[in-house]
Order: C-alpha cells, then sequence, then structure tokens
C-alpha cells in the first residue's frame, strides 16, 4: 500500500476514429506525464476513439480494430512507467459499452463501463447510444482503490454511493462533456456534490477538441475530500494537468494546491468556442484553410474575424462577390459602402482578398431565365437565384482550392430560411448564434484577444459595419431583431404557448407569421452544412417538424 500518489489528468484532443493518432497523442502525454513523477495518467472518455462517434461505435472492424490498439498501448506499460486509464468504446458479449481502461504491468488490468446515460450531457454526448453497464466496484492501482465515474455517472449520486461503499479511496471522473454555456461550472458543481456525499476526494479529466456539432471544453480539475477545488486545467486547450496526493493518518487522501487557471467566461467563453470548433472543423478535415465570402455585413465580417484568430490569417482567404446595385433593394450607394467595409475588414485582419465580377453571370442567368419569368412577378426569384449563383461560385472557388467554404448564415436566419446561399459551405460557425449574440460577440472581439488566437490585437470588425447592424430592418412582416430572436427563443427553445409570447408583447399576428417561415423553411434547414453547438439545442436539433406539413396555423 503507497501513502503518496501522483496523477497527471491528461486533457487531449483526439479525433473520431483515428486510434493510431489518438494512441499517439496517449503515448505522448504518458512520456510528459512520467518525466514529471507521474504514477498514473487519466484520460478522458473516448480518448483512444474520439467522439462522438456516432454509428460509428456499433462498426464490427472498428471496435475489433480498438480492441488491437488497446493491446498495443498496454505493451508500452510494461516499462514500470505510469498505469494508463483510458476511455474506449467497448464490447462484452452484446453489449456496447462505453469504457474506461486500466493498462498496466503491460496488459489490460481492469475494465469498467459506465452506468448511467441520458443524464443531461454532463460527461458524455447525446449522439452515442451504448448500453448501460453494471454498477461498478474500484479498481486498484499501484495498491490504492479508485472509482471510477464514466461519462453522466457523475451526474448521479447512485455510482459515487456504490464505489464509496465498495471500498473506493478516491474518485475519477472520464467525462466527454460538450461545450454549452454553465456547463463546465455544472460539471464541478455535480462533482463537488458526489464529494460531499461520500467525503472522497474527486479529479476529473475532460475532453478538448471539436467534432461534428460538439466542442468538448476541457477545463478538468480536482477535488479535495472537503469539496475545495485544488486544481484545475483551462477551457478549449489541450493540458497536462498534475496533482499530487497524500494518504493520512484516517486513511483518507488530500492534495495540496496545484496549478489552477481561472475558466473563460461569457462572451469570451463563446467566442473561444466558436474558434475552437472552427479550427478542428479545419485541421480535421486535412483542408489547407477556408473561404469566407464578406458581403460588407456584420455576419461575414465576424466569420472572417473567427476564421483568421482560428487559423491564422495566412490560411483565410476573403473573396469579394458583391451582388449588383438593385439586388433586395440595395442602392449604389450601398454597395460602395459594402465595398469599402470588405477592403477595410482584410486591412484589419491581414487575410488575402480576392473579387469575383458577378454580373456578366447574373445578366446571363437572368437572360437565359426571362421567358420563364415572363408576365409574372420575378423580383423575389431572382434575387433567390443570384444569392445562390454567389454562393456556388464561391463553392467552386473553395474547391478548386481545397478549402474549406465557410457559410456566414446565423441561427435567426436559418430558423427563417433567409440563408439561401449556404449550398457548397463546409462549415457554418454562427449557425447555433442568434443575431443579436453575433452583434455582442463582434463587439467583443473588438476590445479582446481572445486566447490562443492568431489573429491580430485590437478591432477587427469597422464600426461602420455594427452601426449598420443596429440599423438593420428585418423583412416585411417580421419585428426588430431583438424582438424577432426573443420571439423565436420563447417559441422554439421554450416550448411557450401563443399567449405566452403575447405576455411577452409578441402579437398574435407576428407570431403566426414567424411560425409559418420556421416550418416552411425545415427542409432547407434539414440541408444546411454543419456548424458548431453551443447552446442547449443546435438548430438542426432544435425542434424536427414534417416537411410539406399540414399544420401551419399555431393560434
Amino acid at each position: 500500500m503507497t501513502d503518496r500518489l501522483s496523477i497527471a489528468l491528461a486533457q487531449i484532443n483526439p479525433t473520431a476514429g483515428d486510434l493510431t493518432a489518438n494512441a499517439g497523442l496517449i503515448r505522448a502525454a504518458r512520456a510528459q506525464a512520467e518525466a514529471r513523477g507521474a504514477d498514473l495518467v487519466i484520460c478522458p472518455a473516448g480518448a483512444l476513439s474520439g467522439a462522438p462517434l456516432l454509428d460509428l461505435a456499433a462498426l464490427p472492424a472498428f471496435l475489433d480494430a480498438v480492441e488491437e490498439t488497446v493491446r498495443v498501448l498496454a505493451d508500452v506499460t510494461a516499462d514500470g512507467g505510469p498505469a494508463l486509464l483510458v476511455g474506449a468504446p467497448w464490447r462484452e458479449g452484446k453489449g456496447r459499452h462505453n469504457a474506461a481502461l486500466l493498462l498496466d504491468g503491460g496488459k489490460l488490468a481492469a475494465v469498467r463501463f459506465q452506468a448511467v446515460t441520458d443524464a443531461g450531457e454532463i460527461g458524455a454526448p447525446e449522439d452515442d447510444r451504448f448500453d448501460n453497464g453494471p454498477m461498478p466496484g474500484p479498481v486498484n492501482v499501484r495498491g490504492v482503490r479508485i472509482g471510477l465515474l464514466i461519462g453522466d455517472d457523475l451526474a448521479t449520486g447512485d455510482v459515487a454511493e456504490t464505489l464509496a461503499e465498495s471500498g473506493a479511496e478516491l474518485l475519477v471522473a472520464m467525462l466527454a462533456g460538450p461545450f454549452a454555456p454553465g456547463r463546465a461550472d455544472e460539471r464541478v458543481q455535480a462533482a463537488v456534490a458526489r464529494v460531499v456525499e461520500g467525503g472522497l476526494p474527486l479529479v476529473a479529466v475532460n475532453l478538448v477538441g471539436a467534432q461534428e456539432e460538439r466542442v468538448f471544453d476541457g477545463g478538468s480539475f480536482a477535488l479535495a475530500p472537503s469539496g475545495r477545488l485544488v486544481a484545475q486545467a483551462p477551457l478549449f486547450a489541450e493540458h497536462l494537468l498534475l496533482t499530487r496526493w497524500e494518504r493520512g493518518a484516517d486513511d483518507s487522501w488530500d492534495s495540496s494546491e496545484a496549478e489552477t487557471i481561472a475558466p473563460a467566461e461569457g462572451t469570451e467563453a463563446l467566442y473561444t468556442a466558436l474558434m475552437l470548433g472552427l479550427h478542428d472543423a479545419v485541421t480535421k478535415s486535412g483542408a489547407p484553410g477556408v473561404v469566407v465570402g464578406l458581403t460588407g455585413g456584420l455576419d461575414s465580417a465576424l466569420v472572417a474575424a473567427l476564421a483568421v484568430d482560428a487559423l491564422g490569417p495566412e490560411r483565410v482567404l476573403a473573396v469579394r462577390a458583391p451582388l449588383p446595385a438593385g439586388e433586395a433593394g440595395a442602392s449604389a450607394d450601398g454597395l460602395a459602402d459594402s465595398l469599402a467595409d470588405t477592403a477595410e475588414v482584410v486591412e484589419l485582419l491581414g487575410c488575402r482578398l480576392d473579387n469575383v465580377a458577378l454580373a456578366p453571370v447574373l445578366k446571363a442567368a437572368d437572360s437565359l431565365l426571362a421567358p420563364a419569368f415572363a408576365g409574372r412577378e420575378s423580383a423575389a426569384a431572382a434575387d433567390r437565384l443570384h444569392a445562390r449563383l454567389r454562393g456556388a461560385t464561391l463553392a467552386v472557388l473553395a474547391e478548386r482550392m481545397g478549402a474549406l467554404l465557410l457559410s456566414t448564415a446565423d441561427r435567426t436566419d436559418r430558423l427563417l430560411g433567409l440563408a439561401m446561399d449556404e449550398a457548397g459551405c463546409g462549415y457554418a460557425v454562427l449557425s447555433d448564434m442568434p443575431k443579436t449574440a453575433v452583434l455582442e460577440l463582434a463587439r467583443w472581439r473588438n476590445a479582446n484577444q481572445p486566447a490562443g488566437s492568431r489573429g491580430p490585437a485590437g478591432r477587427v470588425v469597422p464600426e461602420r459595419v455594427l452601426a449598420r447592424r443596429l440599423k438593420a430592418e428585418t423583412p416585411a412582416g417580421l419585428p426588430p431583431v431583438e424582438a424577432l430572436d426573443d420571439l423565436l427563443a420563447g417559441l422554439l427553445d421554450g416550448g411557450l404557448s401563443p399567449a405566452d409570447l403575447a405576455g411577452r408583447g409578441h402579437a398574435a399576428e407576428t407570431v403566426e407569421t414567424v411560425w409559418r417561415l420556421v416550418v416552411q423553411a425545415e427542409a432547407g434547414r434539414r440541408r444546411v452544412p454543419p456548424g458548431p453547438r453551443i447552446s442547449r439545442r443546435s438548430v438542426a436539433r432544435l425542434r424536427r417538424f414534417p416537411i410539406a406539413g399540414g399544420f401551419i396555423d399555431l393560434m
């Protein structure tokens, strides 16, 4: 039995399905931890496989490859160095589980399964449907009985209580908890509750990085038996956090204060989550960079700023492909202002700018379709056609470069079906951000430079672009932006009734108009590119309505 134990929390950023690369990350973390004197290295849930796995977790060939990779990784621990706790999917009989694997002495020494699922994404993404495992007992690591909480096991007291009653001396939470505002604090509070209930110290390591719609925010931490925070890793960055524990005279374990990095909060956390989501979407896809179509509007300016912050200006190509004056009511003066604003955005960010002349293409399309439009009200259809041609042109340009085309549509436009040029886009960084939040993010970025930014300090969005957003009018029949976002949040996020919405100041006819637009846009929303989920629900999962359904009248 030992009286001292050094535990390293390896907050790593794996890629879903890339077992070889992920095993390399784990080996590198173990080597670094060994150099710092660690006895045990703990990796997050899904560290070996990446997360979310979706249907990959049910593919027998993939699970075979996981088992082979685990065997090779276990061989590494035959050198007498630190033991490894690694998260991975694992088969047992007909079951498929979210597992914690103890690798020590050159072998797979123990396996434990997640016992609780669907507990609110405290510690695991809802996309991966694993089978529940039995209530676990502790595992023995260098003479210390450690209780393992995997994924959402942390969210309930049942598993921790079972472990304490089975003789666990210290709790370890292996998490793959996705970001949403306030969720990092929820994980810490859930861990504090487990410590207070059982009187056992707890260390928690959380996945970091982005995959699919998920942004995993890290923030690994350690709690003393009193619930006191003794160590914390940063959010949104890979990190190795070393904690040292000692057994007291009463056989309980405690830790002195270690490295503690205050987490990002509020708008800073939102911006950094979007930046990480964009960075990993590009780098994990192998794309050399991104293309952003600048319009002179706030959404495209903010997307360009996020891209430069995430990737560096050398990997961002801004393209100015303006629609001619007269499009959607745009004046010649307005077009000149937009061109000047896009030039200023590029100058502030330091990225490259290309110009594409769309007028000949649009003129040819109008001439081709003139017979079909004859005698009909064609202005709106022509505007939609032009927007789609612009989007297709940008998509071809990105494809020729091997780059990822970024959508500049925000959540509000997506919900209402106002994002017309997303065809061919590979990633939609603002897809879960309402218009009001886009403005807040731009103002914050002009006054701050986020941690890990590869972009410039200082202002990145011209003041005239911000001023234009404040004066921008919504389409006919829709309320101002602040009221519109409040209505959408109440109708879709809050599930409020028309009477409830009327109590919040929304006219019945406005509610009806917005509802009809949301329902009619369902088919379009199912075709849009993925983007980072940074709210409790994503646009894609916010609500799903029947395409061409018959329930239109909300009142």
